[in-house]
Parts: structure tokens; sequence; C-alpha cells
């Protein structure tokens, strides 16, 4: 089972176009079984399409864009979380090409305002695979050090989420480096989480973040911030950082993860 996540940072991009044409060429290539993303956006004044959807929705145009390369068994989800740059829609989104069950939002966020950047919501999709249910997340956290939304609380109302006996991926940008000690990442391991990363047989140096982008403005290290968590140990063929410039073009200003996960 493939899994990807990536933060696109959507219509923030320059060539963004190009670059959803991009993304779209290598999941045909890859052919990932579930895709998570993460600052998904769609213009406040945009046409409404269905739903809550608008024309120049991120993940919209990326499944047209898969149409075109002839891929047509992703379907996806897109939740709204709040508004960016005082113009977007931003949220989260899922794809898969398998059977969804039961879909689940909720706020990870103290605040409910969808203008204020800050909100926060957590989505859920129940998956069918080998006739097995398995849960996905899709994560987007604030920061640690956060006095108005502190991780921690964000974190906690994520895992209240989570079932013992629910063979659970947690996937996203949890703005929380790995490599940084008694913060979030070690918050959430030990409460109990797996990394993928770390059960992987084959990997890299899993950086996502290298020098400044949005929101880590005075960064100048490497950084893993996201992850493809499990509540489960799990065998995992490889994990694999992507869009970083060695495995295939930069689309965003964070790389990708994917992961290969026998199950």
């Amino acid at each position: 089972m493939r899994f990807l996540t990536l933060n696109c940072h959507a219509w923030h991009e320059e060539n963004q176009l190009e670059k959803i044409k991009n993304l779209a060429r290598v999941i045909k290539k890859n052919a990932y079984d579930v895709i998570t993303l993460q600052e998904v956006s769609q213009s406040k004044d945009s046409e409404q399409m269905f739903k809550d959807i608008k024309k120049d929705n991120y993940v919209f145009l990326l499944v047209e864009e898969l149409g075109k390369l002839g891929v047509y068994d992703y379907s996806f989800f897109w939740e709204y979380n709040h508004i960016s740059s005082g113009k977007y829609e931003e949220g989260t989104a899922i794809l898969t090409k398998h059977p969804v069950g039961k879909i689940e939002t909720s706020f990870l966020s103290i605040s409910e305002d969808y203008s204020n950047w800050k909100t926060r919501k957590s989505v859920k999709n129940i998956i069918e695979y080998k006739n097995k249910e398995i849960a996905i997340f899709c994560c987007h956290l604030g920061f640690w050090d956060d006095s108005e939304e502190p991780f921690k609380q964000q974190a906690d109302r994520l895992l209240e989420q989570v079932k013992e006996n629910e063979l659970t991926f947690l996937m996203g940008d949890f703005n929380s480096d790995a490599l940084k000690r008694n913060t979030g990442y070690d918050y959430l391991m030990s409460k109990g989480l797996y990394d993928t990363y770390n059960m992987a047989k084959e990997k890299d140096l899993g950086i996502t973040v290298s020098g400044k982008i949005a929101g880590w403005e005075k960064n100048d290290e490497q950084k893993r911030i996201d992850l493809i968590l499990t509540n489960t140990p799990v065998e995992v063929k490889y994990s694999r950082v992507i869009f970083n410039g060695e495995n295939e073009s930069i689309v965003s200003d964070h790389y990708g993860l994917e992961v290969e996960i026998e199950i």
C-alpha cells in the first residue's frame, strides 16, 4: 500500500499550474493508494462548482489533471479550515482509489473562527483495503510553542479520535521537527504512536523542509516535520522524500513524503 503526503502551499507557488500537472504525473506513475494534502486552497471569489468546491480549488484541478492523463479512479474530500492571506479558503484533502466509508471532521484548535488562520480541523476517512477497514487522518497541526493554540491540545484532540482496535495512519504536516527533542514529535511518540520512517527497511534522511518557508521564516535548518504515523507497528518497505529536486522536481515549499507498507 503506497501513501503520499504533501503540504502543497497552494496558490502561493510560482508556476502553480505546471506544478499541479507535475504532481498529477507522479501520482499516475506511482499509483498511490492514499494521498493527503495540506494547505489546499481556493479563491474566496472563485466560481462555485459543487458543494463547497470552487473552480480553482487546488485538489479539484489536480483531479482534473489526473483525468487528462487517463486516471479516473481517485475520489477526494476537501475540508475548509481557515482564510489564508485574506483571499484564499484553505483546507486539507484526502484522495484515495479505494472505497470510502465514513468521513469525519472535527476542530483541533480552540478557535472555530474561519477568519483566524490558526483554526485547524482534522479529516478522517475510513477506507476499505483487502477487506480491511483502515482509518486515514489528514493532519495539519499548529506550532509547539504557540500560546494561543498549543500543539499539545491539538494533538490530544486528534488522538481522542484514534481507536485502539482500528488500524490508523496519521499523515501530514505536524509543524514539529522530529529532529528536535522534547517538543511535539516526542509528545506524539509518548502517546503510543509509531513513525513509519523509523520502521522503514529503506529510507533517506527524511528531510521535508530546508531553510525558510511560510511559518518558519527564521529557519535556517533542515527539518523533518511532514510525517506518516500509525497506531500499530507495520512492515514498511521504504520511506522516501519526494519533490525535493532530487526525487522529482520541487512543487511546494515543503517536500513530499512517500511510504510503501505491507498490509
